[in-house]
């Protein structure tokens, strides 16, 4: 599937995973981020060829933060080094989802009743917020917005539990799970999915840790659900 083209800059609005503001980042990582972006929209479509000087000059980075970024990506498996071919974007093999989601069920629990024990008041209002979001923009249909939204929790949140390593774990987890997403998820999913994420939002920002880690165990169930689904038809 070839990539798509365009004439401007990559928007600064993320839907991948990671800061929305570039404001302290290094070059590097405004170039991951952007790419990563790029990536998880199907915006550079898997089996999609990069090269260095044509990316350079279709963000505005130089060449050396571009480097950095798709090492970065590589090590995180949505970039892959072929012989004869160079760095391509990886193709999304939905049947190996399974043992992606089988690492984050634990972290993601982890996440979630650490968020629901530390947040703060604002933390907690911002939780139910950002839910309220998502099942407005699913209820449109609204996949882009819905996708900020999604971020958008699972960045407070990582922020409340305060376990950097679990979050360096699931960052690359995430990316993935929205590429996969992007790829193959139909209206009724975003509404199911955006009811499992209010769900798992409304208990953390209550406080209450154990019905953080149910809703949390909820929504792995139906990831793992719609993945099946998914491995149905292709």
């Amino acid at each position: 599937m070839p990539s798509k083209s365009r004439s401007t800059q990559p928007s600064r609005t993320r839907i991948a995973a990671g800061p929305s503001s570039e404001a302290g980042q290094s070059l590097a990582e405004q170039a991951y981020q952007q790419l990563e972006e790029m990536i998880v929209t199907l915006e550079l479509a898997p089996g999609s060829v990069l090269s260095e000087a044509s990316l350079s000059a279709l963000m505005g980075i130089g060449r050396t933060p571009i480097r950095e970024a798709l090492k970065r990506l590589e090590i995180q498996r949505l970039v892959a080094s072929v012989p004869r071919r160079g760095l391509l974007v990886r193709e999304m093999n939905v049947a190996e989802h399974f043992a992606l989601l089988e690492v984050m069920r634990p972290l993601d629990r982890l996440l979630a009743t650490k968020a629901a024990r530390w947040a703060t008041d604002e933390q907690r209002a911002a939780l139910r917020e950002a839910a309220k979001g998502m099942l407005g923009a699913a209820k449109k249909g609204d996949k882009h917005s819905y996708l900020l939204c999604d971020q958008a929790c699972d960045q407070i949140v990582t922020a409340a539990a305060h376990n950097p390593f679990a979050v360096d774990a699931l960052s690359p987890l995430y990316s993935h799970c929205r590429r996969i997403w992007c790829s193959y998820s139909r209206p009724a999913d975003l509404l199911l999915s955006a009811e499992k994420h209010a769900r798992l939002m409304e208990a953390v920002a209550s406080g209450d840790e154990e019905a953080a880690g149910r809703a949390s165990d909820a929504l792995l169930d139906f990831l793992e659900a719609f993945t099946r689904s998914v491995v149905g038809v292709i």
